[in-house]
């Protein structure tokens, strides 16, 4: 969306408030907005107050990186899961974490805080 005011390009959040960060976030590192269609569901665990987290599953089969310019996919990768919730605990189910260069390393108890 074109500010009025500066003429500068800005994103424009659409979704709920826990929702739009994350679908901006998705469009900054290159996902497109036909995402839904292009990652078929296969799985949704919806959000619990007990749980404090949600839980999808998408075929990603036939692909070697997530987006453009995205991050790599293991040779024979069929589905990915996503969770999204409450940070903290999320944190205590992780045992890796992806960096930059797209390895996978141990997430230590550090690495949590």
């Amino acid at each position: 969306v074109r500010d009025p005011e500066t003429g500068e390009e800005k994103w424009e959040p659409k979704g709920n408030s826990s929702e739009a960060p994350i679908v901006v976030a998705a469009r900054k590192v290159g996902f497109s907005e036909t995402i839904a269609q292009e990652y078929k569901r296969v799985l949704e665990v919806p959000f619990s107050s007990s749980r404090k987290m949600m839980l999808t599953v998408s075929d990603v089969s036939g692909r070697d990186i997530l987006c453009s310019g995205g991050m790599p996919l293991p040779p024979g990768t069929k589905l990915l899961s996503v969770c999204k919730g409450a940070p903290n605990f999320i944190l205590d189910y992780c045992t890796a974490h992806l960096a930059e260069d797209g390895s996978t390393k141990p997430m230590s108890d550090e690495d949590k805080q």
